[in-house]
């Protein structure tokens, strides 16, 4: 089993700490893992990707054309990343601020307004962690309960921030189930 996903947005979305979390999760559960962060000319407001590769065998290459998964956050990386998801892949659509879909029949589109749920969680620095959670649901990449320890252990230095991201996580679980 593989799975490549890539999270694309712009700097500041908190898009290198996605893939951070969900690396840290896939490892928790003994899996490989590869994480190769891609920045755009500026670091806010430029664009930023990375790509996680997860596997159950040795990673032959960690460099990855046309992954299994995307999250898109912005419309820039919908249009320049979905025509690239394999069949039957998650294509995962910030719909607070892209207003198109992904133009596929082909994969299962998750489209979630995380910016307005992360706005009544009162932080809408949690929308990162919304989306990341929302994906990991509907794609079953890790478990989601590794996934809540990653998060606890990222922001073990940030004690208080936890209860909150602990909230951004559900509330990203129950906006992935479909209606």
């Amino acid at each position: 089993m593989q799975s490549e996903i890539q999270f694309a947005g712009f700097g500041g979305q908190g898009i290198m700490l996605m893939g951070q979390i969900l690396a840290q999760a896939a490892m928790n559960e003994g899996f490989e893992v590869v994480w190769i962060p891609s920045y755009g000319p500026e670091m806010r407001g430029g664009t930023a990707y990375c790509t996680v590769v997860i596997s159950d065998k040795l990673i032959g290459s960690p460099i990855i054309r046309n992954p299994q998964h995307l999250v898109a956050m912005n419309r820039p990386s919908l249009e320049k990343f979905a025509p690239t998801v394999k069949a039957a892949g998650v294509i995962f659509v910030n719909s607070s601020i892209i207003s198109i879909d992904a133009g596929r029949d082909d994969v299962d589109e998750v489209r979630v307004p995380i910016i307005e749920i992360a706005k009544a969680l009162g932080n809408i620095k949690t929308a990162n962690i919304v989306a990341l959670a929302a994906f990991v649901s509907r794609s079953a990449v890790v478990k989601f309960d590794s996934l809540q320890t990653a998060v606890k252990d990222k922001f073990a230095q940030k004690e208080k921030l936890i209860p909150l991201n602990m909230k951004a996580l559900e509330e990203g679980r129950k906006a992935a189930i479909v209606k």
